[in-house]
């Protein structure tokens, strides 16, 4: 049997040997690309050589790329596992080719490739091409017809319409006609049963697509028009997990051994056994299996489960692999970081970073996995007094409450639910969960209008290494609108404007027209993909006269202190804590700096101190910037010791800075003092965690140090003012804590004599009747916390007895309920359930245990009828009813 890794290997050598260039996969975390939070495609990373924002190196590429899909058709995060063959992580096999080859090449190589190199029957093939489209004014592809008619039966060459054979990059942007390759993998008898080509594109599980071929020849402008691209390029996607299931002859991709050694890891650890006789657990399996490797590559390349962005939908995806490990297997530990071991050596020899960071990755999934399994049981817990103090249904806004708050899929409320009985409001739950993602995606709505060219331009250089000014031509523009606001993104020619990426935050300034003088403000600078854009608020009177633009000095000078004290922090940590020490995330920008890195402890206050002694003698040496540029990345790590962060994705040619060759040195696009000197001072202002296995360090440089240290002597200042003086501040201080503790004391002592004062009073108020003690009475001048010892003294002080007491603590009203723990289970008196109907009367809210409950409200006037009601259902109210 041919292995998944032989099967990838042939696939690149083929294109290889076809003069392509392969190239590696892009990160499956995407950055600097506003529609997109991973890579869901191969040719995200290409996307600006189709835009036509940057000219391609090479004319032909060919790569295997890690893509991340959970929406959209066939990709809800909740159905993967289900089926056998769609997966939130996967790899996609393609070929590109940029002005070069079209349809004749990519439709022969794809099916030499598949039929002559990879031995797949023709008679189970089946291909499809663009039927055509009236309304849009697009006509049936004839030309990659008469191609496959050349290779295939004419009979299995199908007709598809726009949504299956036209491929769009989204709602703008480069699109064109597609040919699909499909594999019908049914029985010889069901085959002759049953046509395969009424079954293509038809959502049956084994006739199933493998290759799509889209001719990119039209770019879809935002009136939704069409208009032709002035080169043709072509973009394919081979789904490697199809590819592999076809090859192996298995009915799964889930038995490949892309995902068998995961699946039997698994067994070991559970003690259970797939491809057995419960579908449940069956299911279980493939979705950890799924998710685990969808996880690890994310926090490889750098994205962190959080609680927003793309961080939030990897603490979904492992959750739900939780879930499903905690409801079918009967796992109650974190245990699927156990399996990166052999996740890693399956993967690590195709993607490096997994293999080099697989201790990191076990640590973060099983911190993650911890903190969940806690909120997991919160969420049993809150579903469980639901049920004790409910009839039948559980609520839709409770069970949304469980899915959004506490990780519970629907299903596993079900099956809680009618393990006691209940059934729950699954229409309330669906209007919650749809009322949620309209929200959601109301947020996101943002009109953006086609750039407008109004000079022929390349490429946009940037000059803001070497210059804060410029004189400039709008090389185009486009309108954006969100939420009834509308900005304008501007494109120089040549821009000294740094855009955000790389931690530090984009540049601002002035635009200034040469010809009439019009001075605009440039609110921010952001780069999409590698094009730097301009955001203003108003566009330009005279579009076409050159621009003298100015980047605001004082901001930038200040980020750029902060972005090298970054990089002197960031070696400063490798040297305290450890070479393990790996950047996860930074902030640069004129008010500090807030860097993120791998370690797993708290870093210790000593440790700190001596980070920031590092940082601080490397500033006063006044170490000179060495800025290379267009390094070979080759040279760049290998010769001269550059630290590459997982995640980034680098081009062939890298800038590197260093301070000191013995002690920085980075692959860098930000903007860096000339010499350490400039930044004049560092100061850690906070150490936390952020997340598991990730520590944050929060600081200040230059004038922000400047600013604090004076703020303290202020502050001296003014305590020494306000202990009049004394020779010694410290000595005064100690003085006043000894003095402050002596009155706590004293205090301590006469709160404690006025609650047994207190205590004796109620003793005498106390009613038996039939065995039973009461007691109903207002208690003032006295803390709650003694409150609450009193009623716990006397709670064990009589066998039976209940109570109501009423108090201003603080000047608010509050009701204090409690109870024997005999009358809790002799008698079913719930405290917590009393104290709640009496709450009414101080127009408050409380609750507790079934033995004690308190509740606050804000109408004092109300405790006299509380307890007055209190009195008398103690007698005639079935809900307490004493007697």
């Amino acid at each position: 049997m041919i292995t998944a890794q032989k099967i990838r290997l042939t696939f690149l050598e083929f294109f290889q040997n076809k003069q392509h260039t392969i190239v590696p996969s892009a990160p499956i975390v995407v950055k600097n690309d506003p529609t997109l939070m991973f890579t869901n495609a191969g040719m995200n990373q290409f996307k600006d050589y189709f835009l036509g924002n940057k000219k391609a190196p090479y004319n032909r590429a060919a790569d295997t790329q890690k893509c991340l899909r959970v929406s959209g058709k066939h990709n809800d995060l909740e159905e993967v596992g289900v089926d056998h063959y769609h997966h939130t992580m996967f790899e996609m096999l393609g070929n590109w080719s940029f002005g070069d080859y079209f349809k004749k090449e990519a439709i022969e190589w794809s099916w030499e490739l598949l039929t002559d190199i990879y031995g797949i029957d023709k008679n189970i093939l089946y291909v499809s091409v663009f039927e055509g489209d009236e309304k849009e004014g697009l006509v049936f592809d004839q030309e990659a017809y008469d191609h496959w008619a050349k290779l295939i039966d004419p009979k299995r060459i199908l007709k598809g319409n726009k949504k299956d054979n036209f491929w769009e990059m989204g709602d703008t942007g480069p699109c064109g006609p597609c040919t699909e390759i499909h594999v019908d993998m049914r029985s010889d008898a069901d085959r002759k049963a049953i046509d395969g080509a009424t079954l293509v594109n038809n959502d049956h599980p084994e006739v199933i697509e493998i290759w799509n071929n889209v001719f990119m020849e039209f770019n879809r402008k935002s009136d939704g028009s069409l208009e032709k691209l002035p080169a043709q390029h072509v973009d394919t996607g081979m789904g490697f997990e199809r590819l592999t299931r076809i090859l192996q002859n298995k009915k799964s991709n889930y038995d490949t051994d892309i995902f068998q050694p995961l699946i039997k890891e698994l067994a070991i650890i559970t003690g259970k056994k797939y491809a057995g006789t419960d579908t449940k657990i069956d299911i279980a399996f493939r979705v950890i299996a799924d998710h685990v490797r969808a996880v690890a590559f994310c926090i490889a390349d750098g994205q962190m489960p959080s609680n927003t962005g793309a961080g939030y939908v990897i603490r979904r995806i492992l959750r739900r692999a939780l879930r499903y490990g905690y409801s079918y297997l009967g796992m109650r530990e974190p245990f699927i970081y156990k399996l990166l071991p052999v996740l890693s050596a399956e993967f690590g020899a195709t993607f490096p970073e997994l293999l080099a960071q697989k201790d990191f990755i076990a640590k973060v999934i099983q911190e993650e996995g911890n903190t969940f399994l806690k909120t997991l049981s919160m969420g049993l817990e809150r579903i469980t007094n639901y049920i004790e103090k409910n009839k039948e249904v559980v609520d839709g806004k409770t069970a949304f409450e469980l899915y959004d708050t506490f990780g519970f899929p629907l299903d596993l409320t079900q099956l809680i639910a009618s393990e006691n009985g209940f059934t729950v409001d699954v229409k309330g739950y669906e209007a919650l969960l749809f009322e949620q993602k309209t929200r959601s995606r109301a947020d996101a709505i943002k009109e953006t209008g086609d750039w407008q060219y109004l000079i022929d331009d390349d490429y946009e250089e940037f000059i803001g290494y070497d210059y804060l000014e410029a004189n400039v031509k709008i090389a185009r523009f486009r309108t954006v609108k969100a939420k009834d606001k509308e900005q304008f993104q501007l494109v120089f020619n040549v821009t000294p404007f740094y855009g955000e990426s790389g931690g530090q935050v984009g540049d601002t300034g002035t635009m200034k027209g040469i010809v009439n003088g019009e001075e605009i403000a440039i609110i921010d600078t952001q780069k999409e993909n590698d094009l730097i854009i301009h955001y203003v608020n108003k566009l330009p009177t005279d579009t076409q006269q050159s621009f003298e633009v100015k980047v605001n000095e004082t901001k930038r000078n200040l980020s750029m202190n902060n972005h090298s004290a970054t990089h002197l922090l960031h070696a400063a940590l490798k040297q305290v804590l450890g070479n393990h020490v790996a950047q996860k995330g930074s902030l640069v920008n004129a008010d500090g700096l807030r860097f993120d890195f791998s370690h797993f402890t708290k870093v210790t206050d000593a440790e700190l101190t001596q980070i920031e002694d590092i940082v601080n003698a490397k500033i006063k040496v006044y170490i000179p910037l060495d800025e290379q540029r267009n390094i070979p990345i080759k040279n760049a790590v290998e010769k001269l010791g550059a630290t590459a962060l997982f995640g980034e994705k680098y081009g062939d040619l890298v800038r590197v800075i260093t301070f000191d060759k013995n002690y920085s040195v980075e692959l860098c696009g930000g903007t860096h003092v000339k010499n350490t000197g400039v930044i004049n001072a560092f100061k850690i202002m906070a150490e936390s965690s952020v997340a598991a296995g990730v520590r944050r360090i929060e600081a200040i440089t230059n004038i922000k140090v400047e600013a604090y240290y004076k703020q303290l002597e202020n502050q001296i200042n003014t305590i020494n003012q306000l202990l009049g003086e004394p020779k010694n501040i410290e000595t005064a201080l100690e003085k006043l804590k000894t003095d402050k503790a002596d009155l706590q004391k004293k205090l301590d002592i006469l709160e404690l004599e006025k609650a047994n004062e207190a205590k004796q009073y109620l003793v005498s108020k106390i009613n038996t009747d039939k065995g039973i003690a009461t007691i109903f009475e207002r208690v003032d001048n006295i803390s709650a916390e003694h409150l609450k010892t009193i009623c716990f003294q006397m709670r064990n002080e009589y066998e039976n007895i209940f109570g109501v007491l009423a108090s201003v603590i603080n000047e608010k009203p509050i009701l204090t309920v409690f109870c024997s723990d005999k009358l809790v289970a002799e008698k079913g008196i719930n405290c917590s359930n009393i104290v709640s109907q009496l709450a009414k009367h101080i127009n408050g809210g409380g609750g507790g245990q079934a033995f004690f409950a308190t509740s606050g409200g804000k109408d004092i006037e109300g405790l006299g009828k509380a307890l007055e009601e209190a009195k008398t259902n103690s007698r005639t109210n079935k809900i307490y009813e004493l007697w």
